[in-house]
């Protein structure tokens, strides 16, 4: 399952809040038939293309 915490600048996340993401940074990630494990070739690609999308959004 999957939680989205939205923040605004000056906000400090609640103690739940930090110890449920503390909680999910220790479990495995479980790969299935919707999300596979990338390849090496399919990770590389990934981060080539996240790293032009953050070089576009901070020159913005």
């Amino acid at each position: 399952m999957t939680k989205t915490f939205t923040i605004k600048d000056g906000q400090a996340p609640a103690q739940e809040q930090l110890e449920e993401v503390r909680a999910a940074a220790k479990r495995e990630i479980q790969f299935d038939e919707d999300s596979p494990e990338l390849s090496p070739a399919m990770f590389k690609a990934f981060r080539c293309i996240v790293t032009q999308r953050n070089r576009k959004k901070k020159n913005a």
